[in-house]
């Protein structure tokens, strides 16, 4: 478990690692591919560390080049004619983002249902949609679901999203792509981490174009055959949870390696608190030194349009919340079991905060809470009650690290770097 203190201003510079929630449908692009696939700026987080293994035993191979710790090639190797078993699959979520590669590999695919965070109903009917669309065909049991090519169809793949969700829109890209197929998508999920998909799929040939309303990929006349390189995005989730705990401690820091592009929601969030911060191209900048707080209220609400409030960026806006005026607004929809998870927890540290509804909820700062032994449920709870335990009267002992690492590789690290008083201790 991990110990937080209250100690002085937060301050320095730090580099966020890459993201986990980019790296991991980039890597199965890269396996999608069908050729080499270079990947750097790799996080080295839990749920990266399992898509890589299955990457492996589903018969890729997967190398890192000496002296290179975040970078990772990816080499297509001769299909076996027996599909592997990937039991470890059940361990995250966007395991069913192999299923294109495994389809242009095998001919079908079959996968566990999904685990990660348990944060809400988070069904898979609108990736089979998508493959529907493309003329595979699936079948679901108790045990997990499965999925067979039976055609070869050509021409435009369309598709209308009843909403933008971000699995479907990587789902319908990556099998556009092993198919070789034009793909017509509507109301496509837009968020950094699929444009970053679309960025790469562009540097290998393919013609990308999206606006709100739809995304249009056409193939290469002439499919290039050098390898791909490709790099992470840098973790707008972790640059942000560092930028709520400096500001929760009225610090001044900078966050290196995050595009200002890809946090401007959450820098209007600040700003709405009146804390002061700046998004640049290469890095993000917190001054709540600069002045007091204002008291004016956050309305935080979780949105998947192109422009929103990304829904993991809730949980350290809540904990920073907490300590300053006003009465803020919080609301998840998309996440439905996010607030069944953070709110308890918050709450064994003495915050008082009104349950308008499952995914809605309102309090009041500031509020003074007390250190207690709290859990990390799912990785944005954990990081969220670390940004809390900063503040805290007396020692905030945080279990369940397992859930935190499999989104951080070192975020502890990060806030001691900033001279968070923090400390792994043996239960």
């Amino acid at each position: 478990m991990i110990a937080v203190r209250p100690g002085p201003p937060l301050a320095g510079t730090v580099s966020v690692d890459g993201s986990k929630n980019a790296a991991l449908p980039l890597l199965a692009a890269a396996a999608a591919l069908g050729r080499p696939g270079r990947l750097s700026n790799v996080p080295d987080s839990t749920d990266v560390q399992i898509m890589l293994t299955l990457l492996h035993q589903a018969g890729w191979h997967v190398t890192q080049p000496v002296g290179e710790p975040t970078t990772y090639v990816i080499l297509p190797t001769e299909a076996s004619q027996r599909l592997p078993d990937l039991a470890q699959a059940a361990h995250i979520r966007a395991s069913y983002y192999l299923v294109p590669a495994l389809l242009a590999r095998y001919g079908q695919a079959r996968l566990p249902w999904p685990g990660g965070c348990r944060i809400g109903a988070r069904g898979m009917e609108l990736h089979f949609k998508v493959y529907e669309a493309f003329g595979d065909r699936s079948r679901q049991d108790s045990s997990g679901y499965g999925i067979e090519a039976l055609s070869s169809h050509t021409g435009t793949v369309s598709i209308a999203l009843p909403f933008r969700s971000r699995g479907a829109t990587v789902a319908a890209t990556l099998r556009a792509l092993t198919t070789g197929r034009p793909l017509r998508l509507g109301q496509p999920n837009l968020s950094p981490e699929v444009l970053s998909v679309l960025d790469a799929l562009s540097s290998v040939g393919w013609e990308t174009r999206a606006n709100e309303h739809v995304l249009t990929l056409s193939p290469p006349s002439s499919p290039p055959t050098a390898p791909a390189a490709w790099t992470v995005p840098g973790d707008k989730i972790e640059a942000a949870t560092l930028a709520c705990a400096i500001a929760a401690t009225r610090g001044t820091a900078r966050i290196d390696g995050v595009q200002g592009k890809d946090v401007g929601p959450f820098v209007a969030a600040l700003h709405q608190l009146g804390i002061p911060a700046d998004a640049e191209p290469g890095g993000l900048t917190v001054r709540a030194h600069e002045t007091p707080p204002t008291g004016r209220p956050l309305r935080a609400i979780a949105s998947l349009s192109p422009a929103g409030l990304d829904a993991d960026f809730e949980p350290p806006l809540m904990a920073l919340a907490l300590g300053l005026p006003g009465t803020h607004l919080f609301a998840d929809a998309i996440n439905p079991g996010r607030h069944g998870n953070l709110l308890p927890q918050l709450t064994r540290l003495g915050a008082r905060i009104e349950e308008i509804s499952p995914t809605e909820c309102r309090l009041t700062g500031p509020q003074q809470l007390t250190g207690a032994g709290v859990e990390a449920t799912d990785i944005r709870t954990g990081s969220a009650l670390m940004v809390v335990g900063l503040t805290a009267r007396g020692v905030t002992t945080i279990g369940g690290l397992n859930q935190l690492r499999r989104g951080h590789a070192d975020l502890s690290g990060k806030l001691r770097t900033l001279g968070a008083d923090i400390c792994e201790v043996t239960p």
